[in-house]
């Protein structure tokens, strides 16, 4: 019965259905937002989010009955988990927090789709890589905020007052917006030399660090379309090599039977 349930969960009109319904959920949520759309309808919309809620609920069961102990040790099962028992907690129809967080259950688009689930899983492997960029970046910040603030926080204290003020300054910058006439010409007004710092800043973090972190996503995102584009062409393998494996008996067993009638014949 569990592989049955199991093939059933697996099956691509089962998961383009759940995937509809998630869909279709995100719309009614979306549309809650409206006072004039939830007085239009009255009690429609909450009862068919309580229904999606619903199948949602029923598609984990199945796969907590059909996958058993396999369930909790496969990270998107977790997932789904957590997002569709957030909207189970006592007082979630009630408490703006609880109700805001249905919202997460679109995310279940991503345990849904398989290339989706790729794209995550790519940046999630990206991650390691990433935490390296970031402990750098971190430095940088930390430097150039140091220094900021003893350069310019007695003149402009509401932008490099404090090392806080510093850094969200420093992270302004580091976007481009409304950097130069925002923050910097003010500050060349007082400091005509204050390029040699922000110029070097902007070019080590927005040109050098921010793109090695686009560089690192990308490589992960190509691995995983590589990884799955190898599994296609495996499963594409795997089907050939079969194929030719029936062709293979059937001609042995035409060759026997062919050797049989001869020997027949020579009796």
């Amino acid at each position: 019965m569990r592989d049955r349930l199991t093939a059933f969960m697996e099956r691509s009109d089962v998961r383009n259905t759940i995937l509809a319904v998630i869909v279709f959920n995100a719309v009614l949520l979306g549309l809650e937002t409206s006072d004039a759309v939830m007085t239009a309808t009255g009690p429609l919309i909450p009862l068919l989010d309580k229904l999606c809620l619903a199948v949602f609920v029923a598609e984990l069961l199945a796969k907590m009955i059909g996958q058993g102990r396999r369930f909790w040790s496969q990270g998107w099962n977790l997932f789904d988990f957590f997002i569709v028992g957030v909207s189970l907690v006592p007082g979630a129809q009630t408490i703006s927090v609880l109700r805001a967080l249905r919202i997460l259950r679109v995310l279940r688009v991503i345990s849904a789709a398989p290339r989706l689930r790729r794209v995550v899983e790519g940046f999630v492997t990206a991650l390691p890589g990433m935490a390296s960029v970031f402990l750098l970046m971190g430095l940088i910040f930390y430097i150039g905020a140091v220094m900021s603030t003893k350069l310019f926080g007695d003149r402009f204290p509401d932008w490099f007052g404090t090392l806080g003020q510093s850094a969200y300054s420093l992270f302004q910058i580091m976007t481009l917006e409304s950097w130069s006439m925002g923050i910097v010409r003010p500050v060349m007004e007082v400091y005509p030399h204050a390029w040699l710092f922000f110029v070097p800043f902007i070019l080590l973090t927005t040109f050098a660090v921010v793109n090695l972190l686009v560089g690192l996503i990308v490589n992960s995102m190509q691995d995983a379309h590589q990884v799955e584009s190898n599994e296609r062409t495996d499963t594409y393998r795997d089907e050939v090599l079969s194929r030719l494996a029936a062709i293979e008996k059937k001609l042995d067993d035409s060759a026997q039977e062919g050797r049989s009638e001869i020997a027949h014949d020579r009796l």
